[in-house]
């Protein structure tokens, strides 16, 4: 195998490209231009989707790429974040043949606010900066997103909560829900299956509902009777598995394996993310600018990266000048990413979880580690890990102050706690899922 060489394509953490695959990708389009009757024409610097021309041409490629007759293209593709392979976007695709993980690479506009007020009252005010045509959504979106920002603080008013449980199913998950669902309607899905602690499983049962696709979620058997009663009533098939968080994606990997069907991960499956990123998006418009430090509880880390990407956007189209710094909080009972970023590690080894209250971030071994690490670095950002005894403290803080939230959201509020904030710092944290949802 040649050496790897890094070439962050996209912009974005954690794209490696394996120039040997280079033919392999050629090989791929070419057949895709058989299989839908499509020309085939050199890569050009004018080329629509530069990024992918420019990662290509940078590796030592001389292909051709693919586009539809006339003027229109394959607008999306996936891209192993490992060997760099291309993927066409299939019902069935969810990782590379080596087993590496899926970004996606679309033709990204440069992302301008002023365009924004003419979408609908939900995250989909931001079309324009998805890989998704109108009709996909229009009647997917059940008015997601649009959350308040609310002082969190009276002595400190540069301290925001954004109050994103303030969702069709009561949390943060249904940004990135709403996204991936739309894009297995689009794409003829008749079933979907997904993985969960919780909240992901509610969101994913009820777009799927609105969706009228039948859906298989993965839980926990001590996952929160409350969620359990959101996905059953949503119409899904519960599917209770015994073990660690990675058991459940084991079993859920394995059932679409066996099935022609869509797997709706909010981990594996990139368009999640174009759902989270509005996380960013939102913040923005609500401010004027960017703060200067997001706190974001992580366990897999679809909202952290979500907000990352979001902010990149911005800053790349020239909107704002600087990424805002990513504090990341961990359970101290099950901190893979807080380990590993105090050794100066670029992936995180699995941890033992010894148990925490904080189910939705209690991820001993995150799939997206090294993108969660990178973004955090990259931002001059850095780990708070909490205590279970100042998890359960801050819930109770926070109910006083009129915010009854979800254990995970306190664990973030135990981290704001612990971080040493600057006097004139502008700082948001998210409150991520409603308390009625957990014990």
């Amino acid at each position: 195998m040649e050496e790897f060489h890094a070439l962050h394509a996209t912009g974005y953490a954690g794209i490696t490209i394996d120039q040997c695959i280079m033919e392999k990708n050629i090989e791929n389009m070419q057949r895709f231009a058989q299989r839908n009757e499509v020309r085939l024409r050199p890569h050009t610097k004018t080329h629509k989707m530069s990024s992918l021309a420019k990662m290509q041409e940078s590796a030592g490629a001389k292909g051709v790429t693919v586009a539809k007759v006339g003027e229109a293209e394959m607008r999306e593709r996936y891209i192993c974040t490992r060997c760099g392979l291309v993927h066409e976007i299939t019902l069935s695709r969810w990782k590379c043949d080596c087993g590496g993980l899926l970004d996606l690479d679309f033709d990204r506009k440069d992302t301008d606010p002023a365009a924004w007020p003419k979408y609908p009252a939900s995250i989909f005010r931001y079309a324009e900066t998805m890989p998704l045509e109108h009709a996909d959504w229009r009647m997917v979106t059940m008015g997601e997103g649009q959350t308040p920002l609310i002082v969190l603080d009276e002595s400190r008013h540069g301290t925001y909560a954004k109050v994103d449980y303030m969702m069709p199913t009561l949390s943060f998950k249904d940004r990135g829900a709403a996204v991936l669902m739309a894009k297995a309607k689009s794409l003829g899905a008749g079933k979907v299956i997904a993985d969960s602690s919780g909240n992901a499983g509610t969101a994913i049962a009820a777009y799927a509902a609105r969706c009228n696709i039948a859906c298989d979620i993965y839980l926990s058997d001590v996952t929160s009777p409350k969620k359990m009663a959101q996905v059953k009533a949503h119409g899904a098939e519960i599917r209770q598995i015994e073990g660690t968080r990675e058991d459940i994606a084991a079993a859920a990997q394995r059932a679409v394996s066996g099935e022609a069907v869509f797997y709706a991960s909010h981990v594996y499956n990139p368009y999640f993310y174009e759902g989270t990123k509005t996380y960013a998006f939102e913040i923005f418009e609500e401010l004027g600018s960017a703060p200067d430090t997001l706190i974001v509880p992580v366990g897999n880390g679809t909202l952290l990266l979500g907000a990352y990407y979001g902010f990149k956007e911005l800053l790349d189209s020239g909107v704002i000048e600087r990424l805002p710094k990513i504090v990341a909080v961990q359970a101290a009972n099950c901190a893979p990413l807080a380990r590993a970023f105090e050794r100066g590690e670029s992936v995180a080894a699995p941890v033992r979880n010894n148990g925490t209250l904080a189910e939705g971030i209690a991820i001993a071994a995150p799939a997206r580690a090294q993108q969660i690490l990178e973004a955090v670095r990259e931002t001059g950002g850095e780990f708070i890990s909490v205590e279970e005894s100042e998890i359960a403290e801050a819930r109770g803080e926070m109910s006083r102050k009129g915010f009854h939230v979800e254990v995970t959201s306190a664990a973030n509020y135990a981290g704001y706690l612990k971080y040493g904030i600057e006097e004139d710092e502008t700082l948001v944290i998210p409150l991520c899922g409603a308390g009625i949802k957990s014990g």
